[in-house]
């Protein structure tokens, strides 16, 4: 046992002895504040400063800390190339998958105070996963991709229509009913498959087990404490403090290499309530101080909001052991409860719409690259530029 699952237990080891039990809250400062070498981030700015002049991202919000200094915030290209609008440091970006570790630290909350447990099964808490296909499926399955879910689409469409059965209809609770009455298709806990549906059944619990909206116990318990003041789940007008207009044009590439415009601030969202699998509206400060949080162990600014054991839970490889030994040599990463784990200790997430942050606890470091604009050249360029921040660090 200790040398098949020995990989695991070493990212496991270096995840929770680099992570800070200090309260570091971010601050501005120059990249020799934090042993960084402002020449080297000045080139992998440059590289993204090409990357827009040559229309291969539309837009970037860069942002890089260390040891709690901010020694990089810059804004390149555009919120609106069509119309000439520049791109803001404060931009709000729908965070799609970056959602993820959000909700993942919800359910952390709840499990501290002991309304869930990550070994609870799912029907437990919702009727609808009470049968034969569902039955076996735990929280801890959710969280990493193992619940043997082979679910396609975020939701069923179409989505349910209101009834006098079911007048709240559409709801994220009424449509996860309708995963857990398809079921899995692989014998839970056995096989990792990315699944939407699985984190959105993980919203419809934190409703159940907290009995508040999502986007509420979001609000109250997580986004407020930390004082993440620009961040949301719905990006209609109403629901964003009218900071809607500071929202950015979302551009998918076509096939003939050109731009086109998916979603411009004041079209309907994508789906009619706020859901667990994205959703998420920030700012890359914003999410710097959740990551930040991560960082410090749990807290942020005199606030707890988990404990360092949770945090350790989180940012760990909790898929490790679904693999064989040999499998486990040549993997890179494994996803704990919200995070890929890197074999290195790194921890991220990217979003489908062109948002990606890494953490790496044994630098202290926090990398986000935030564009509205994904395409073939995103991941390539968020890897480079990862690298050249690395390559920065030089005390």
């Amino acid at each position: 046992m200790r040398a098949t699952l020995r990989p695991w237990i070493v990212i496991l080891l270096l995840t929770s002895n680099a992570l800070s039990a200090q309260d570091v809250v971010l601050s501005a400062g120059a990249p020799s504040s934090a042993g960084m070498d402002a020449t080297i981030l000045a080139a992998a700015v440059h590289m993204y400063e090409t990357a827009v002049g040559q229309d291969q991202v539309r837009s970037v919000v860069l942002l890089v800390a260390r040891d709690g200094k901010v020694v990089l915030h810059e804004a390149l290209g555009w919120k609106d190339k069509e119309q000439g609008i520049p791109l803001a440091k404060d931009a709000m970006f729908r965070m799609a998958s970056n959602t993820k570790p959000v909700i993942a630290m919800g359910i952390g909350i709840l499990v501290e105070e002991g309304r869930l447990n990550y070994r609870d099964l799912v029907r437990r808490h919702i009727a609808a996963f009470d049968n034969y296909r569902s039955g076996a499926i735990t929280i801890h399955h959710l969280l990493t991709h193992t619940s043997g879910f082979r679910i396609e689409p975020i939701f069923f469409d179409p989505l349910m229509e209101k009834s006098p059965e079911h007048p709240d209809a559409p709801s994220l609770q009424l449509e996860v009913n309708r995963f857990g009455e398809v079921g899995a298709t692989e014998p839970p806990g056995t096989t990792y498959e990315y699944s939407n549906p699985g984190y959105n059944t993980l919203g419809a619990l934190i409703e159940v087990a907290s009995s508040q909206p999502l986007e509420v116990f979001l609000r109250e318990r997580i986004y407020a404490p930390l004082g993440m003041i620009d961040s949301y789940h719905h990006e209609v007008a109403e629901k964003l403090d009218g900071k809607l207009d500071r929202m950015s044009v979302v551009y998918d590439l076509k096939e003939d290499g050109q731009w086109e415009a998916r979603w411009r601030p004041g079209a309907p969202p994508q789906y009619p309530f706020v859901r667990a699998s994205g959703g998420m509206i920030s700012t890359a400060m914003d999410y710097a101080i959740f990551c930040q949080m991560f960082l410090n162990g749990g807290t942020y600014n005199g606030t707890r909001i988990l404990k360092e054991e949770t945090i350790t839970a989180m940012t760990s490889p909790q898929t490790a052991p679904i693999y064989t030994a040999e499998e486990r040599e040549h993997r890179d990463s494994y996803y704990g409860y919200g995070w890929n784990v890197s074999r290195d200790g790194i921890f991220s997430h990217g979003g489908s719409d062109g948002t990606a942050a890494w953490v790496v606890p044994n630098q202290k470091l926090i990398v986000l690259a935030f564009t509205q604009s994904p395409g073939k050249h995103t991941g390539r360029l968020g890897t480079r530029f990862l690298k050249l921040v690395q390559a920065s660090i030089c005390d």
